[in-house]
């Protein structure tokens, strides 16, 4: 799972629906340039996406993501309920689709239905800035099924990769390498990165590196130091490799958040 490429996406939620399905109750078939992400509370129903047909039932996340060919339809001796969410991702991300299969089990927690139910509240009230408060309780369900999966596909991590974890985060600012952490947990270098990633997703490095530009921003928030100064104490030797990664990790660079706070930009 790429943690990555769900961190800046922004999601403009267009319909919200309290499904309860009758039993003739289908969807046509038709191409969709959004994404459906619906949550089964009860009964059953049939989908095809993308030629590939799916049961799903109570209990069930059915996710279809965008460019993708969708239809479905319920059973009249066990009409489906489900709280269906159409929504895009804000320029320029749209083609960014969750990691999740067509339908996923095990992903939905009362929190989550806690959460729905909330969201219900928000989008049926229409009180002034609702789309805002609604978003925002959206990104929450989106946090908790993404945390949730990622618990799913890593139940337990490797105490020596606990170990090598806690140490970049407490040492991150100094010179890393992979040998090093190696050898604070007796493992060949080589099967320490295979390791690494397999329990976290990322490499050693890009893991290095995301806490450091972590790290970095909320020096940066702070007001209280330049890039070049961000970057040194942040363990960066390069001032262009570290607005490159800091760009790519956050989106934006580094003088932005220095904007931000209103911090002058020279000397930077």
């Amino acid at each position: 799972m790429d943690l990555a490429n769900h961190h800046h996406l922004v999601p403009n939620i267009f319909l919200f629906v309290d499904r309860k399905c009758f039993g003739d109750w289908k969807i046509g078939k038709d191409w969709i340039d959004f994404h459906d992400l619906t949550f089964v509370i009860s009964g059953k129903a049939r989908y095809c996406i993308n030629g590939e047909t799916y049961e799903v039932e109570a209990g069930d996340l059915v996710y279809v993501p965008e460019n993708s060919t969708r239809e479905a339809h319920t059973y009249a001796d066990s009409p489906m309920h489900a709280y269906p969410f159409n929504f895009q991702w804000a320029t320029p991300h749209n083609k960014v689709h969750l990691p999740f299969g067509v339908v996923t089990k095990k992903l939905i927690t009362t929190e989550i239905l806690d959460y729905i139910q909330e969201f219900k509240h928000v989008w049926m009230g229409k009180q002034p800035f609702y789309p805002l408060q609604a978003r925002a309780i959206f990104e929450l369900i989106l946090h908790r099924l993404l945390s949730n999966y990622y618990l799913l596909s890593n139940p337990v991590m490797d105490p020596r990769i606990k170990k090598i974890t806690t140490y970049i985060e407490e040492h991150y600012s100094s010179d890393i390498a992979i040998s090093q952490l190696a050898e604070t947990v007796n493992l060949h270098p080589v099967y320490l990165g295979k390791l690494f990633k397999e329990c976290t997703g990322s490499t050693c490095k890009e893991y290095l590196n995301r806490i450091r530009i972590n790290n970095a921003e909320m020096m940066l928030s702070s007001g209280d130091f330049t890039v070049s100064e961000t970057a040194e104490r942040c363990g960066f030797r390069d001032i262009s490799y570290f607005s490159n990664m800091f760009k790519l990790l956050k989106g934006y660079p580094p003088s932005a958040v220095l904007r931000k706070t209103g911090l002058s930009l020279f000397n930077k």
